[in-house]
């Protein structure tokens, strides 16, 4: 994995099962499985799709007695299968019962997910969430104590409006909720390291779902705060929406160095597969040169310059070339997710795309000489002629990993 050159803010390190989030370490790509927990083949099976498809923690809803009695079977299921991704349980409204009569249980666990909101009202509020977070500490588990504008404390929010309106110029309401989102989050880390909990067992995360209301919400309390953060908007949407909300949200974020996980939270399609959201965690990692996952591949819109069948044709069998052969060359040629690969479709920024690209082909454009020059290191290298272009290309790039990336 790589890491460019942003400067991350320096936050505690937690370990969560295998994995090591915050400190120095790179920032993570979670996600979030959708089945019913009590469901353990469905559930097992969506974890393992979703650990296979890059995520590096995977929570699951744990509502109730069966959805609790269901861990262990899952975590062994997971171990059987070689999986060893780490499994947050994540609990609402009766977290404090469960975890207090299903120890064993809960032990299968790498983290608890805490939402403060959610924890009961007035004099229980604390009671419960103190239960919880003794059940933590005694089982040696962080937590992520997560807070939803969705699900906010109403008293504090109630309380901190009814300071907001006596003040001579009062802030607006979202500027209010911001605030308390912030406060719920640090009042309730405070109380549990007043319980016995260290730092480097806390995650934190502050979840909205608009986007200039996240950013700030994340820079302030990045300011105020050294506790891992997770980044991610509450509910992203779906498709589209999601895919770019997210992104808007985040990136800015990432470039200035906050976040050490990240999750993508799409609206999953009718029968589409979850690690929609992991896919794209990982391309707004990779976007902004945080980390790598894939070989990347960049290609031209298109005009009316270009034989647009041929060179979309190309770089798709380039995509899917890539991704089949990935778990084969990600173990025989370490390094090969920096690779820079363009396929461009004609002559007005076809060779110089491909000249900063570590491997590149420049296609013939619509009425231009039908040849293909392929550049390698910023070299003109051969060029490529009639109707083997494609496989001849593949050769090329198999080649030039081999000699680059072989051990």
């Amino acid at each position: 994995m790589s890491m460019n050159n942003i400067n991350r803010r320096k936050s505690h390190e937690v370990k969560v099962g295998n994995i090591s989030v915050g400190g120095n370490n790179p920032v993570i790509v979670q996600s979030m499985t959708d089945t019913n927990t009590s469901d353990i083949e469905k559930t097992t099976e969506q974890i393992i799709q979703l650990a296979e498809a890059g995520s590096e923690i995977v929570r699951v809803t744990v509502n109730d007695s069966d959805a609790m009695q269901a861990i262990p079977y899952i975590k062994e299921s997971l171990i059987k299968s070689g999986i060893t991704v780490p499994i947050v349980g994540d609990f609402h409204f009766n977290g404090h019962i469960l975890l207090n009569k299903y120890k064993t249980e809960a032990g299968c666990l790498d983290k608890f997910r805490i939402n403060p909101g959610n924890v009961g009202k007035k004099n229980k509020k604390d009671k419960n969430f103190t239960t919880m977070i003794e059940t933590a500490c005694e089982l040696n588990k962080p937590v992520r104590i997560g807070v939803n504008w969705g699900s906010l404390d109403q008293e504090l929010l109630a309380s901190n409006l009814d300071a907001n309106n006596k003040l001579s110029k009062p802030k607006t309401l979202d500027e209010v909720m911001c605030d308390s989102v912030i406060t719920s989050a640090l009042e309730n880390a405070k109380l549990a390291e007043s319980l016995g909990m260290g730092k480097d067992k806390i995650i934190i995360s502050c979840k909205l779902s608009k986007v200039n209301m996240l950013i700030k919400v994340y820079k302030k309390i990045s300011e105020i705060c050294d506790y891992a953060l997770h980044l991610g908007l509450t509910e992203a949407g779906s498709n589209e929406r999601g895919v770019v909300y997210s992104a808007c949200a985040l990136g800015p974020l990432l470039l200035d160095g906050i976040g050490d996980t990240i999750r993508v939270s799409l609206t999953t399609d009718i029968n589409g597969s979850r690690s929609k959201e992991v896919e794209v965690a990982k391309l707004i990692l990779q976007s902004l040169g945080i980390r790598y996952f894939l070989p990347d591949v960049t290609s031209c819109p298109g005009c009316g310059r270009t034989s647009s069948d041929y060179f979309q044709k190309l770089a798709s069998d380039i995509d899917k070339h890539i991704k089949i052969n990935m778990p084969t060359w990600k173990k025989d040629y370490p390094g090969v997710e920096n690779l820079k690969i363009s396929v461009m479709g004609c002559i007005v920024n076809g060779p110089g795309e491909s000249k900063h690209a570590d491997i590149g082909i420049s296609l013939p454009g619509r009425g231009e000489n039908p040849t293909a020059p392929v550049y390698i290191d910023g070299q003109k290298n051969v060029t490529l002629k009639g109707n083997n272009i494609t496989n001849d290309f593949k050769e090329i790039l198999f080649n030039y990993i081999e000699s680059r990336f072989k051990t």
